[in-house]
């Protein structure tokens, strides 16, 4: 039996009503709601602050590229010429934890630039030595130069740190060469303007379109896929349930519990994850025809994107589904942590893992934000190269529908081998 009630319709069961100055005495009532409250207001706060507060200091191994292209001379009374030794310099003298400097010519740089792989480059030009040795004749045309490249696909955050770590090793490397040049030079003058002789140039090393956020397109249009496969599988648990009468539908004033209908767990979340798969199909394309086709966000590789987004979204939707089926009514709380709370923070989509605290590295194993904003990055921002992150992006969404499909129907199907049904008939 269906019922309706209407704003206006008298009470179906008279009798005296209890008032809430009443129950808000009852400890018991508060007890539950505070501590739920109080430790997600608490883990939220330790998880989004924790890992970005600092994250110069929590630098490990930030992925850099330093080329040496000098093919002067060395100076007199040196053995080798200005750029190799500014460059084994800054890779013995520099926080050997903090930067992974990696040693490539000027074409494996700039293909590392390209596939994502480096956040930025230092480069020594071929000529530094000869112009640095010309500063103290009169055959000095330009100032030597040394070149910092951006990689503003990999996140604005991340780049710009590289940025300051290859000015700074620049800045430490015209110091040095200030140093050695004015012990040579005995003119007052001379000497102060070769205190720092070497100018930093910043370039972009891989560009990027000019509607793709500064690099940070990749991130939110994660977070719309990841947001529309938690919110939609939440949606599909919630109105499933209340059509099948396991739950209560309430809008405003009108409350309908409509008749239960005999089904088993299992036969349910077959149920949830075919509609998850088939409303995500609509829900995808209309997330791209709002960021691409209405706001004009930079994209290229259009089919791909929309596959990927599609199975990004249907994978998230199925381990929402898996959860709830498991957990039952603090199911939305758990698949809230795992697929928000948890991965936004080790997404290292806007603050890169190598700059966060260990134990968002950790999470970044596994938790879905970060394999799916690689895989959305590589078809954004690198043309779809599998090594800058796609593949990897492809083999965690299968694994994840492997593991959501796999986890939703052991656990379903144990309940219903124990008879823990969730049948409870109404009266007709």
């Amino acid at each position: 039996m269906t019922s309706a009630l209407s704003p206006n319709a008298p009470d179906p069961a008279p009798g005296p009503q209890v008032r809430a100055s009443a129950l808000v005495r009852h400890a018991k009532l508060w007890l539950v709601p505070t501590v739920l409250c109080a430790l997600v207001s608490l883990l939220l706060s330790l998880l989004y602050m924790g890992g970005i507060l600092s994250p110069s200091d929590h630098l490990d191994r930030l992925p850099i590229a330093l080329v040496d292209e000098d093919e002067g001379r060395p100076l007199p009374g040196q053995r080798e010429n200005l750029g190799k030794q500014i460059t084994d310099s800054i890779v013995s003298t520099g926080p050997s934890k903090a930067v992974d400097w990696r040693r490539l010519d000027r074409a494996a740089a700039q293909d590392a630039l390209a596939s994502g792989k480096v956040f930025g480059a230092l480069v020594v030009p071929a000529d530094f030595t000869a112009s640095v040795a010309a500063l103290t004749t009169n055959r000095a045309t330009v100032r030597p130069t040394l070149t910092v490249l951006t990689n503003p696909g990999l996140g604005s955050l991340g780049s710009s740190l590289a940025s300051q770590i290859n000015q700074s090793a620049a800045h430490r490397a015209s110091l040095t060469i200030g140093r050695q040049l004015s012990a040579t030079s005995a003119a007052p003058t001379t000497r102060v303007l070769l205190s720092d002789p070497v100018a930093v140039v910043t370039r972009v090393g891989h560009p990027i379109g000019r509607h793709s956020g500064l690099g940070l397109t990749a991130f939110y249009y994660t977070l719309l896929l990841v947001l529309g496969g938690f919110i939609g599988g939440n949606m599909i648990h919630s109105g499933v349930d209340t059509a099948l009468g396991y739950a209560d539908s309430e809008i405003g004033p009108w409350h309908t519990r409509r008749p239960t209908v005999p089904v088993s767990r299992t036969q349910t979340l077959v149920l949830k994850m075919l509609m998850t798969a088939g409303i995500a199909l609509l829900t995808t394309t209309l997330v791209m025809v709002a960021t691409i086709g209405i706001l004009g966000m930079d994209a290229d590789h259009l089919p791909m994107l929309w596959l990927f987004s599609y199975c990004a979204t249907v994978a998230v939707g199925l381990g929402v589904q898996a959860i709830n089926a498991a957990f039952g009514g603090i199911g939305q709380l758990v698949s809230m942590f795992v697929f928000i709370a948890l991965a936004l923070p080790s997404s290292g989509a806007t603050v890169p893992l190598e700059a966060t605290p260990a134990f968002y590295r950790f999470l970044g194993i596994f938790e879905p934000m970060h394999q799916l904003s690689s895989g959305v990055r590589s078809i954004l921002y690198f043309d779809a190269q599998a090594d800058a992150g796609l593949a990897r992006g492809w083999i965690m969404i299968a694994v994840g529908t492997v593991g959501a499909l796999a986890f939703g129907f052991v656990m379903t199907h144990y309940y219903d081998r124990r008879g823990l049904r969730r049948l409870t008939p109404q009266p007709e």
